[in-house]
């Protein structure tokens, strides 16, 4: 006879579960070591009987010589006891065969759902989670936003790249965590699943040529498209029909220069409107932007690459010039 192990995920719905897994929990003896197994309400409504035993490795593996054994385990896999069945199974002179069948499987962004959990939790229990603001966590957003652009320019598109754009996301589900205590006591609260709604609905707007029946010739005109939709949106909310509307003025000033030039390119704006700008300083550093940007290149990455450059080479001076310190006697 054999031991089936099923598995459940608890980012799934208990009442789903593989045909495998049903298969398997109507073929023989199904035993659990977890009382509150979400699972249990919805087998027992399919007329599934679990009986729910303190785990004994030794005794399910010797049952299991003689009879079907079907083990239900905890939604963390239950691994200490399972480890411990396969050793008492191999001590004996005729071992059982051990199955595992996954009942539910995690489907991609599943782990989006403990992100949310580990979150609620914090903001309750931890002190410092619980006093921050939407005000209190700019500072870490664009901290966040920072360290994941580092990475990239430094190459780091492993195990760094993954790290930064996970504090990154924490930041997001934060936020979101926060708008949510807002629910119900004003128009303005909601919770992360209007945030994934909301980006969803946009991309699929943005992108008839994918879901819709919209033909593209390719990138320029889905760029092209773009605009129009945009400038739709913007109509939409009552907002100027000026092709800069929703241009952060608070990004670095490099960036902005460099935002603003691009769509007032698009619409089409005279490029005489770029010159005799009131500064002298800023006029200059404007027109090295607009500069850039017409050789086709990133006038943000362009000088942060010059930056990186520099940095490396006053560190290179210091080590030339570093004193070291004489023996001590």
């Amino acid at each position: 006879m054999a031991l089936i192990v099923v598995t459940t995920s608890p980012r799934v719905a208990p009442g789903l579960l593989a045909p495998a897994a049903w298969k398997a929990l109507t073929g023989g003896r199904v035993l659990t070591g977890t009382p509150d197994h979400p699972c249990l309400p919805f087998l027992d409504e399919a007329g599934v009987r679990v009986e729910v035993v303190t785990p004994d490795p030794g005794a399910i593996a010797r049952e299991s010589r003689t009879e079907t054994v079907v083990w239900l385990a905890a939604q963390d896999g239950d691994e200490d006891f399972m480890r411990a069945v396969g050793h008492a199974a191999i001590a004996l002179d005729e071992p059982p065969e051990i199955e595992v069948v996954p009942g539910s499987y995690d489907l991609p962004g599943a782990r989006l759902l403990d992100l949310v959990q580990v979150m609620d939790r914090l903001r309750r229990e931890c002190p410092w989670d619980r006093k921050q603001t939407h005000e209190s966590l700019v500072p870490y957003l664009v901290e966040e936003a920072y360290e994941v652009l580092e990475t990239i320019h430094e190459g780091d598109y492993g195990p760094p790249l993954r790290e930064e754009l996970g504090d990154l996301l924490l930041q997001v589900v934060f936020h979101a965590r926060l708008a949510q205590e807002r629910m119900g006591t004003d128009g303005d609260g909601f919770d992360i699943d209007d945030v994934a709604a909301g980006i969803v609905e946009k991309l699929v707007r943005r992108h008839p040529h994918v879901f819709a029946d919209v033909e593209v010739s390719g990138a320029g005109e889905v760029s092209d498209n773009w605009e129009t939709i945009k400038a739709a949106e913007r109509a939409a909310k009552g907002e100027t029909g000026s092709v800069l509307s929703g241009v952060p003025m608070g990004q670095p000033a490099i960036s902005l220069a460099a935002q603003l030039l691009r769509r007032a390119g698009r619409a089409g704006a005279p490029g005489v409107l770029a010159e005799d700008l009131p500064t002298p300083a800023g006029a200059r550093l404007f027109a090295l932007v607009r500069e850039t940007q017409d050789a086709g290149l990133d006038p943000e990455a362009e000088l942060r690459a010059a930056a990186r450059e520099y940095r490396r080479r006053v560190e290179e001076w210091e080590d030339d010039h570093r004193v070291t310190p004489p023996d001590t006697p």
